[in-house]
């Protein structure tokens, strides 16, 4: 597998990307009045066009009930943490900002400090399906100043996927329900003495897999003990947790013990790719700590066509730390299609949104794209519930979910995680340290709005 970029050559790609992205738009989304411009995230795996194939057909829909009007769409194909920079540069001027854009729910709070984003009460107030979406989603996108800035397209949940074949080569049972971490470590251990040839255990790690090495490895772990990132009532972040400690010590036990891929791999920041396309279609990954939204790289047409997964695979939801109520963690974020501030043409933007978030194209792409519903009328259809393997274990963890404390600070909170993580991944750095290491990255990244556990 390709090595971890160096610190240089990941600098050079972040200018570059900047640089690329301020060209790539050209006019900017105000040059023609009857276009609107839709830029979202293209998937790196080049056989991956879900999302390309659902645009395309909103696109068609929009241009035949609107005679007149055009839609240009604007992918941008990144990383996560790279679309993230690209889309940023993009927004801040007139001149490249599309007129729609598609936004992460954790970092949607930086964008709107930034100015970055317009307000949508106003288009939300005289539009009824607005009543129909549930109103954690709703909640995802507004800021603290009580406006709304995005429409979510659906939600996720996560949980461990398991290799059936795997499982029985090393005498695990098919119907696998780990109650505690120890047994999650117990399983992987196992796989390893038992079935030697295969990467026991997956939990994404360090900067170069970005927000996937924050919320599907560290929240899913710290979120199952008594700690949290954030004090709700105090309106602080939290230093100093036992609870962020014993989350580190699990990832610092998976790679020392190598229980999971070769360190290289594991910050390796196509990583997600590597284990959706390669690891567990291939029968070379035993547990994988994951999101809801999998499926979506095994459907008839993606290039990773793998019909059988829903035979092959088992899924167990994640435990708490050692089995205290509820019994079980899941972590939960999701995107909004968000209008830029600076977009030249944000009526037509919005007339672009209804068109993607009426019920029918709603339900087809939280098909799609194994999403989570957010509309309550498309999570009540039967249809919905049926349409593929695995809906109703995810739709089903909703109820023991957490959501990211989605402010300003997050990102820069999150990276420090990934900071964190990646030192105990390659055993360069202790737990105590990396630890106390974050602590300081926390006070500087909010200023000092800490409390200490």
């Amino acid at each position: 597998m390709p090595v971890r970029p160096t610190a240089a050559r990941t600098a050079f790609l972040a200018t570059a990307l900047a640089a690329s992205a301020l060209t790539a738009c050209g006019g900017g989304s105000g040059s023609d009045p009857d276009t609107v411009r839709v830029s979202f995230k293209q998937s790196t795996d080049n056989s991956i066009h879900v999302m390309d194939d659902y645009l395309a057909d909103i696109k068609k829909q929009f241009e035949k009930a609107n005679p007149g009007k055009k839609v240009e769409l604007v992918p941008i194909k990144a990383p996560d943490s790279e679309y993230y920079t690209k889309l940023q540069q993009m927004l801040r001027s007139a001149k490249t900002a599309p007129d729609l854009v598609y936004e992460d729910t954790f970092l949607i709070n930086s964008d709107i400090t930034s100015g970055y984003l317009k307000p949508l009460d106003a288009y939300l107030a005289k539009w009824p399906d607005w009543n129909r979406f549930i109103d954690t989603a709703k909640a995802a996108a507004k800021a603290e100043d009580g406006k709304t800035y995005g429409v979510p397209d659906g939600t996720d949940t996560r949980g461990l996927w398991f290799d059936k074949g795997i499982f029985a080569k090393a005498g695990l049972p098919a119907d696998w329900q780990p109650k505690t971490w120890d047994e999650v470590l117990d399983a992987a251990r196992t796989i390893k003495r038992r079935v030697p040839d295969v990467t026991p255990l997956n939990v994404y790690t360090g900067k170069p897999a970005g927000e996937a090495a924050t919320m599907q490895g560290f929240e899913m772990l710290l979120y199952g003990t008594e700690d949290r990132l954030y004090d709700d009532s105090a309106k602080k972040w939290i230093a100093g947790s036992q609870g962020f400690e014993d989350a580190l010590s699990f990832v610092e036990t998976v790679y020392r013990e190598k229980l999971g891929p070769d360190v290289s791999t594991a910050l390796d920041p196509n990583i997600q790719t590597i284990v959706r396309g390669d690891l567990l279609p291939k029968g070379k990954l035993g547990i994988d700590l994951d999101g809801s939204w999998l499926p979506q790289d095994w459907l008839p047409g993606s290039g990773h066509e793998w019909p059988e997964w829903s035979r092959e695979l088992g899924l167990a939801y994640m435990p708490t730390q050692h089995g205290q109520a509820p019994g079980k963690v899941s972590m939960s974020g999701g995107w909004t299609w968000s209008v830029p501030a600076k977009a030249g043409n944000p009526d037509l933007a919005f007339e672009f949104v209804k068109t993607l978030q009426t019920k029918a194209n709603a339900q087809k792409w939280y098909v799609a794209n194994s999403g989570i519903a957010v509309r309550e009328d498309v999570a009540a259809d039967p249809a919905y519930a049926k349409a593929q393997p695995g809906i109703k274990f995810f739709t089903d963890l909703v109820a023991s979910t957490h959501y990211r404390p989605a402010y300003p600070a997050y990102p820069r909170v999150s990276t420090a995680i990934q900071e964190a993580m990646e030192g105990v991944t390659t055993g360069d750095v202790s737990v105590e340290d990396a630890a106390k290491a974050y602590d300081d990255s926390l006070k500087e990244a909010t200023d000092n709005q800490v409390i200490e556990k």
